[in-house]
């Protein structure tokens, strides 16, 4: 139950805006006349669906309203289930069309009650039970509970209906389970049956091959006493080889001492071999590094060349000319490089071509020198021209 003023419902926000002075201003004019009060009875209605069930409100005091303007709202929409003013029953919600009826027996004793037929469970919800008259407005609010038994009943089954069916389902997968694990398992004692039958087999082919090595080992027997009679007749030629294999092993033993010495020379001499290899080694890495900074620097003029090229455009023979030194400076770094390959078997003959790489180094320079002394000389007539 709660009392306002007739702007605060969101219905009658617009209208009542508008006729809010005039209400302040009969208010103003009236100060003796009594506030309206809205009372329900039963905040909490319950029904079932298909039933009519009457929504109770009633003034307080209480007060003929059958000249008053009644409105119920359903809370949830905003819509108009009901209204009632001056006597007339107005529009209300295509839903509730010819399911609604105000009780006007009670009008006059300050009743609002409403009812409504057939309820559905899209009936469930608040209503608000608004009145109005020329000095006050004053609303309540009454809950309505519509339950559907039989959509309940068709829970239940379709609940009780899952779960037999996964009863069914777990216990099929159980079976099957237990089926394929029975199948497993015969095949399992089959396999082990034949592995038992093979096995027995092999047992009686060993007892027949024991049997056969038995008498063989018989007639090895008669032939290794045979042997051994020719052995003990052997045992006098033996002591006399051995006495003749003593006297070669002493000579033998001068000819080990001789060896180790020749293996203890041999080993100083590969030593030696190995510091001359890593000697060379390191020769042929200072040559492979002088051949690439060599390689950088024939890079470095071939840059030169080539922006000497783009800056002096006129100077065609100039740059045919260092094209053609470019070309005879590659095939001698190519020498050098053959060369520095060589010189990996060659270590004495490194230092005279570590020097012939210099002095070619520094022709190299005198030569890209006169190039540009040349170039300087061929492009001041052009400047003193322009």
């Amino acid at each position: 139950m709660r009392f306002t003023s007739g702007c605060n419902h969101p219905s009658f926000t617009l209208p009542w805006r508008t006729l809010l002075p005039y209400l302040v201003a009969l208010h103003l004019l009236q100060p003796g006349s009594a506030q309206l009060t809205v009372v329900a009875p039963s905040l909490r209605v319950s029904a079932i669906v298909g039933q009519d069930v009457v929504l109770r409100c009633q003034l307080s005091p209480c007060k003929d309203v059958r000249n008053s303007d009644i409105r119920w709202i359903q809370q949830r929409s905003s819509g108009i289930v009901h209204h009632y003013q001056y006597g007339v029953d107005l529009g209300q919600m295509e839903e509730y069309k010819g399911r609604t009826e105000l009780l006007r027996d009670g009008l006059s004793d300050g009743n609002l009650d409403l009812r409504i037929t057939a309820v559905t469970s899209s009936d469930s919800g608040s209503y608000i039970c608004g009145v109005e008259n020329a000095d006050a407005y004053a609303e309540a609010v009454v809950n309505l509970e519509v339950s559907d038994p039989f959509s309940m009943i068709i829970l239940y089954w379709t609940v009780a209906l899952a779960v037999i069916i996964t009863l069914l389902v777990g216990s099929f997968v159980i079976i099957a389970f237990l089926h394929r694990k029975k199948a497993a398992q015969s095949t399992e004692l089959k396999r082990k049956d034949a592995e038992l039958v093979d096995q027995a087999a092999a047992l009686e082919r060993k007892d027949a091959e024991l049997a056969e090595q038995a008498a063989l080992s018989k007639q090895r027997d008669a032939v290794l006493e045979k042997h051994v009679l020719k052995l003990e007749e052997k045992t006098d030629e033996v002591e006399n080889w051995n006495s003749v294999l003593k006297k070669d092993s002493e000579e033998m033993g001068s000819g080990v001492a001789d060896l180790k010495k020749l293996a203890a020379e041999l080993e100083k001499h590969s030593e030696e071999m190995g510091t001359r290899d890593v000697k060379l080694e390191r020769l042929a890495d200072k040559l492979e590094h002088q051949t690439k900074e060599l390689e950088k620097q024939h890079s470095q003029f071939q840059r030169h060349f080539q922006n000497m090229y783009l800056s002096v455009v006129k100077q065609k023979k100039m740059v045919t000319k260092l094209e053609a030194h470019c070309e005879q400076m590659v095939r001698r770094n190519a020498r050098l490089e053959a060369a520095a390959v060589k010189v990996g078997h060659k270590a004495k003959e490194s230092e005279k071509q570590k020097s012939e790489l210099k002095e070619r180094h520094e022709e190299m320079a005198e030569q890209t020198e006169a190039v540009v002394v040349e170039t300087e000389e061929a492009e001041k007539p052009s400047e003193e021209s322009d």
